[in-house]
């Protein structure tokens, strides 16, 4: 059996519907311009889902990652420095804006994995904003599916690597398995809950917390791959029922 799978209702108007990256990306662009916009003094707002970053600091990273990726560049997407931010907030968003064309060239017309890790990375700092700006997350949010199908391979990849089980995910509406053979367990949550889980912005307590068919300890190591790891201390409420 494959590692990886993803099974979900594929009605019309689906919240499960995928949406090309390159507009995926787009909406959390322009979300958080809309959401930073007006607010010049967030820039030194600590952003607590990134330890160590203020919102100026979240805004360069997504900038050079988008830079990367316009011209094309290799490298783990994860490891560039911040842009300089000698223009302040209003200067990164704008050049932000002005790379949006590039952008969509080299997704649409070079499509790979790195392309969605783009759009997941940008949905997934703006729910970090978000909730250091103390607003409310997009419940419909058009980078859903694409990010939740790319962080449970990554996940998956965790289960296969330490050796365990495979587990069954589950979200209303959707279904993923990670690891190999008959799931030994299950894991179900609201799609936000599970998404915020296996980016590393939960901590283990909370993970535990989710609806599981078993035990959840064996399976709480695999929460730590790639650039993710679950934090000490909470640094966001679970949003179960969203």
């Amino acid at each position: 059996m494959s590692t990886y799978q993803r099974n979900a209702e594929a009605t019309p108007g689906s919240l499960w519907d995928r949406a090309p990256d390159h507009l995926a990306y787009r909406g959390a662009r322009e979300n958080i311009t809309a959401l930073l916009g007006d607010l010049p003094a967030a820039a030194d707002v600590p952003v607590p889902a990134c330890p160590g970053w203020t919102v100026l600091d979240v805004v360069g990273h997504l900038l050079e990652v988008c830079r990367t990726v316009a011209a094309d560049a290799p490298g783990n997407l994860w490891e560039v420095p911040h842009a300089d931010s000698a223009d302040g907030l209003a200067g990164l968003l704008d050049e932000w804006e002005r790379l949006d064309g590039r952008v969509e060239r080299v997704l649409t017309e070079t499509p790979q994995l790195r392309h969605t890790m783009l759009m997941m990375d940008a949905f997934t700092h703006e729910i970090d904003l978000r909730g250091a700006l103390g607003a409310p997350v997009v419940p419909d949010h058009a980078s859903y599916p694409s990010s939740l199908d790319l962080v449970v391979r990554g996940f998956s990849a965790a289960v296969r690597t330490l050796g365990l089980p495979a587990l069954r995910i589950e979200a209303p509406g959707a279904e993923w398995q990670a690891g190999d053979g008959e799931p030994a367990a299950v894991v179900r949550g609201h799609r936000h809950d599970l998404l915020r889980s296996l980016t590393g912005r939960r901590s283990l307590g909370q993970i535990a917390e989710l609806d599981w068919s078993a035990e959840p300890e064996a399976w709480l190591p695999a929460f730590t791959w790639g650039p993710f790891r679950p934090p000490a201390q909470l640094v966001e409420a679970a949003a179960a029922g969203r």
